[in-house]
């Protein structure tokens, strides 16, 4: 998709395993793939990620009913908000986090619904050597409360059934600010603008000019790629080495997903 971060893939199939260890191969270089064409039953989705790693259930999105391993993505045509609006990364809140993502489009709107990565190892890789210097070392800390619960939005989108109203958060995490790919061993930045809340040892004001500077940086166009979608799509992404945000331009129109979340593991700092 850039020379920073993104493959699509074409005539694949993911129900083949040959093509699934050439799929998974793809994935640790790139962090972003889109498999054109899929067409998946809920079934097939689960088996494909299955041959990634172990499902994760996310306790915060509305399951399938018939699957709930499978949790629903969905943005109604009369709804103006939409789930993961806020550039973020998925899990960072977890002990250990998700390795990433697989997000299968069941219905899409005529126009729009992009989904937009951003690369955090070319932005880790752009930083200035005094800078890399200056935040080496660093933890910062993850939570969900203000996302998931505390917020309108969150409790909009809990009515709205969107959301799960049972789901309470747990106590925050701390990761390494920079941490070494599991996959790519390649350093990169690992906090995000919705998730992370403050870096470890640092009063607000000193965490909050550090973070937001960060994220400026981070939210560079040279860093990214765009994911346009059809239905039948399948897109995966590592949430160790990128940010992502929904792009909400199609109000009118439903747009209608189902994710599966593979379990990661405990990050080591680079």
């Amino acid at each position: 998709m850039t020379t920073a971060i993104g493959a699509d893939i074409y005539g694949a199939d993911v129900r083949n395993s040959e093509h699934v260890a050439q799929i998974k191969q793809a994935f640790a270089e790139h962090s972003v793939l889109s498999i054109r064409n899929q067409h998946l039953e809920p079934d097939e989705h689960i088996a494909f990620a299955e041959a990634i790693g172990k499902i994760n259930i996310n306790r915060f999105f509305t399951p399938l009913e018939s699957h709930p391993n499978i949790a629903i993505v969905l943005k109604e045509k009369d709804q103006k908000g939409a789930i993961g609006e806020v550039w973020h990364t998925d899990h960072s809140y977890d002990v250990e986090p998700a390795l990433g993502s697989i997000l299968s489009a069941k219905e899409m709107p005529p126009v729009g619904g992009d989904t937009a990565f951003s690369s955090m190892a070319a932005a880790y890789d752009a930083l200035s050597d005094k800078f890399k210097q200056a935040i080496e070392g660093l933890e910062a800390w993850h939570g969900t409360y203000h996302v998931f619960v505390g917020s309108p939005e969150a409790q909009k989108a809990r009515a709205e059934g969107r959301l799960n109203a049972n789901a309470m958060p747990e106590p925050d995490v701390k990761h390494p600010l920079v941490i070494k790919h599991p996959l790519s061993g390649r350093p990169c930045l690992y906090v995000n603008p919705q998730f992370t809340t403050r870096i470890d040892g640092m009063s607000k004001t000193e965490s909050d000019a550090l973070l937001n500077g960060i994220y400026e940086h981070c939210k560079q166009p040279e860093f990214q790629c765009r994911v346009r979608w059809r239905e039948g799509d399948l897109t995966m992404w590592d949430n160790r080495s990128t940010w992502h945000k929904a792009i909400n331009d199609y109000h009118g129109y439903r747009r209608y997903m189902h994710r599966i979340t593979i379990e990661g593991c405990a990050l080591e700092a680079a």
